[in-house]
């Protein structure tokens, strides 16, 4: 039932970035976004994916579909959100260069 409840906050979460990556591409500005705040999360997915690696190693049964699943999640998650970050430096250059006309 755990492995079942962090399938899916992570299935959850994971809904929620391309939501954010949207909104950055097409707002093109970086202002109301936190890098600090995205770089915490980020961290949180590598402790979550290096949670998955340490019960892989002392897995003594066969791990349920449920602990594949929630690997997935994890990876694709922190692909998103690195899109995330990676937009935010890109429209952070694009903020300068429209101030910089003013």
């Amino acid at each position: 039932m755990t492995d079942l409840l962090e399938a899916l906050m992570i299935f959850c979460f994971g809904l929620s970035w391309p939501i954010s990556i949207r909104k950055s591409w097409i707002s093109r500005t970086a202002k109301g976004k936190s890098l600090f705040f995205e770089f915490f999360i980020w961290i949180g997915y590598v402790f979550g994916i290096i949670r998955k690696i340490m019960l892989f190693g002392a897995a003594t049964e066969p791990l349920g579909w449920l602990f594949y699943l929630g690997w997935f999640f994890y990876v694709l998650n922190i692909v998103e959100i690195s899109i995330d970050m990676a937009l935010y430096f890109r429209n952070t250059k694009l903020d300068k260069e429209r101030d910089a006309k003013k």
